[in-house]
């Protein structure tokens, strides 16, 4: 059996109770090693083989699954956040459905969640956005053409930046041209949750320049929309006393 497990963002204990638990019974972990914390590892049994992705291709990584599943060992699978996200996960389960190999997944908290929690971040404020566009530029992999920068930013909604960070200046270009202004608010958050987490607010003209001034390179996230300044938002109608729920009268109606 394989399963797939999200580690979470970055700090040990926010992988899930689940996810612990299937680490401790595994007896061969493949983890995304350029991504992952390796403090995770500490909960591998003894004996437990461990291997590095960020040093192997596909079918390296089926070959050690495929002969686990031989032996009748257990594989956990390890991917950054949570595996639905940029996870590669697909490809890997239509192999090991060819190959009759059985195998779960396992959710995590995705960096989006983690850079919302540094930043103490509503994405869905209302009045203000409530919609998250989780995209990435094209570089090396390339995006399809309906899913540009440009055309995501005409609608105004929030949006979550991933695996970008050294586009930054091709990215405000991008954003502008698709509707947001200069001066819109942006953030830029370094390996959220991790303990080296670093997070700044800028606008989307000064992406490129505030992680330059602070020696950002790789694993972060930007955010971009009003929702990063938490300002002129209308109040949630789910708690006010005015309004009726399934659960609350309204205030002053007839409780009978």
């Amino acid at each position: 059996m394989v399963y797939f497990v999200g580690a979470g963002s970055g700090a040990v204990d926010l992988i899930t109770v689940r996810g612990k638990n299937l680490l401790e019974q595994a007896d061969v972990i493949i983890y995304a090693g350029s991504l992952v914390n390796p403090e995770l590892l500490d909960y591998k049994k003894e004996g437990c083989m461990v291997y590095n992705s960020a040093k192997m291709t596909l079918e390296d990584v089926l070959e050690v699954m495929e002969k686990a599943e031989a032996e009748g060992k257990m594989t956990v699978r390890l991917h950054t956040g949570d595996p639905c996200i940029y996870g590669a996960i697909r490809e890997q389960m239509d192999r090991l459905d060819e190959k009759g190999i059985d195998y779960e997944s396992c959710p995590g908290v995705s960096a989006f969640c983690g850079a919302a929690s540094a930043l103490n971040l509503e994405y869905t404020l209302p009045g203000v956005s409530q919609s998250a566009i989780i995209t990435r530029m094209a570089g090396r992999t390339p995006v399809p053409e309906r899913e540009s920068i440009a055309s995501f930013a005409a609608h105004q909604a929030t949006m979550v930046v991933f695996l970008s960070t050294g586009l930054l200046e091709e990215l405000s270009r991008e954003l502008i041209a698709g509707g947001y202004t200069a001066e819109t608010p942006a953030a830029i958050v370094y390996k959220a949750t991790w303990k080296e987490e670093e997070k700044y607010i800028c606008t989307v003209e000064t992406l490129a320049q505030t992680a330059k001034e602070h020696n950002i390179t790789k694993t972060a996230l930007m955010i971009i929309g009003e929702a990063v300044t938490h300002s002129n938002y209308a109040r949630s109608e789910l708690y006010n006393p005015n309004f009726s729920t399934e659960y609350r009268k309204a205030k002053g109606e007839d409780k009978a």
